[in-house]
């Protein structure tokens, strides 16, 4: 979530109680949903992640939320003071038979800056933090392997930062958040940031853009 006062607004709207999901690493999906996968990727503001995964082929949804802190069931204010050790995130729920994981992790790393720590722009703070929190053991595989490939390509001037960790829990964001680009195209923000982010998605994968 960014910080809304760089653009010369301010943050005067209702926070409603938290709607919390929590995810172990060890879910699987259920047997009537057997093409359905799931990953969990923080890229800085969950507003710009959930706006382009959400327009990736062979995705069902991505949902914003709160992992890797310690508080149980964060609230979007605990979160974002930057006390909880949350990372504002994106879980996202996939056909793998149609995109696998590891093009998930080609637009994770693609469509956000890997090398800068604890910030995405102009957010900073540990909860924008570049991050991969995996759900078994061959996604922590895929991750690294993934990382150290584009590392060995310099495609950036720095090292990539990115986390990569096991998946404790996932907190699902208030409603507000879900979809905030679409429900707000206008916002500053959205039109500064998110929407750039979201056009480059669709320029670097084409082949992977869902008919809309």
């Amino acid at each position: 979530m960014p910080v809304i006062a760089l653009w010369g607004m301010f943050s005067g709207f209702f926070i409603p109680q938290t709607h919390a999901k929590n995810t172990a690493m060890t879910d699987q999906p259920t047997e009537s949903h057997k093409e359905t996968a799931l990953a969990t990727l923080g890229g800085g503001c969950f507003w710009c992640t959930d706006a382009i995964f959400s327009r990736v082929r062979g995705v069902h949804r991505a949902t914003p939320g709160y992992a890797g802190g310690h508080t149980p069931r964060p609230t979007y204010e605990q979160v974002v003071s930057g006390t909880t050790g949350h990372a504002e995130v994106v879980q996202i729920a996939f056909d793998p038979e149609v995109v696998s994981y590891l093009q998930l992790l080609e637009i994770f790393f693609r469509t956000h800056d890997p090398t800068t720590l604890n910030r995405q722009g102009a957010d900073v703070g540990t909860q924008y933090r570049s991050v991969i929190f995996y759900h078994d053991h061959r996604q922590r595989e895929e991750a690294f392997m993934v990382k150290q490939r584009l590392e060995s390509e310099d495609i950036w001037d720095n090292p990539i930062v990115t986390e990569i960790s096991p998946l404790e829990a996932f907190y699902e964001a208030e409603e507000y958040h879900h979809d905030y680009f679409e429900k707000n195209p206008d916002q500053a923000y959205c039109q500064m940031v998110v929407l750039p982010k979201v056009e480059q998605f669709k320029k670097m994968f084409r082949e992977l853009l869902e008919n809309r």
